[in-house]
């Protein structure tokens, strides 16, 4: 990509951004609007620097529990859809109970889950429910949704099962399953958070959300705001990370990638 292009894609949405950091100063300095109701973006900044020994330890929380579960639903969504694909007896069988976890709250199983496990391990069983239902279907779409003529034509020519599968559905269901991920680890963050706000565990393994619970109970309103960035900065590394990769592994050959780069 050349400069140009890195400036029309990227430079509106930074020049807005700006923007609106601009206003929301400016607008807290002109009507001297006290900390405690609405810190301006510098003190916001100020505050990260200074409270980082409190906040970087809770951010590898955070960060530590959202990737466990983001890597123990892409096994077991990934895996449980290839058994879905190949048996449908299993599909049949499993397919309810994912969907009533999938539509179970989750602020709802947190507590039930922190009554029969330890805080940390059911903070990362919440995370991993979470993100795994979006793997699991996306996955099966994909597999499902692969050529019926070429499964006719690999038929055709007395390929195993095991042969379809590796040459022909699992490339298919490429995109699906990336797809999945991509939704997969905004929510294993989402759940960690919601997950960590219902332990509300306290001591060295506090993630960011019980820091922010903390703050609020403090009326620490700035330190709050620095947690929600962090946050906010830590979804977005995520997704843009598996943007990255998905456009690492489709971008030869797969249109949803190509067609990005026109």
């Amino acid at each position: 990509m050349t400069a140009r292009q890195w400036i029309i894609r990227y430079g509106p949405p930074a020049l807005v951004f700006a923007a609106v950091l601009t206003a929301w100063e400016a607008y807290v300095r002109a009507l001297h609007v006290p900390p405690y109701i609405l810190p301006s973006p510098w003190l916001v900044l100020e505050t990260l620097v200074s409270d980082r020994a409190i906040l970087v330890p809770a951010l590898f929380v955070t960060l530590g529990t959202t990737f466990s579960a983001l890597a123990l639903a892409v096994i077991g969504g990934a895996g449980l859809a290839v058994f879905f694909a190949q048996w449908k007896w299993v599909e049949r069988s499993f397919l309810p109970f994912a969907i009533v976890l999938q539509v179970t709250p989750i602020i709802a199983i947190a507590p039930l889950l922190l009554i029969y496990l330890e805080a940390p391990k059911a903070v990362l069983v919440c995370a991993f429910l979470v993100a795994f239902f979006p793997i699991l279907s996306n996955t099966a779409l994909g597999l499902a949704s692969t050529d019926r003529n070429l499964v006719d034509l690999f038929a055709l020519y007395r390929a195993s099962r095991w042969q379809t599968l590796r040459y022909l559905r699992l490339p298919a269901a490429l995109p699906y399953f990336l797809g999945g991920v991509r939704i997969g680890g905004g929510l294993a963050l989402i759940g960690a958070i919601v997950a960590e706000l219902a332990a509300g565990n306290a001591g060295q393994g506090a993630g960011l959300a019980f820091r922010i619970a903390e703050a609020g109970y403090r009326l620490n309103i700035p330190r709050m705001f620095a947690a929600l960035t962090l946050i906010s900065l830590t979804g977005i590394a995520i997704f843009v990370a598996l943007a990255a990769l998905s456009a690492v592994l489709l971008g030869r050959w797969h249109e949803s990638a190509t067609g990005a780069e026109r």
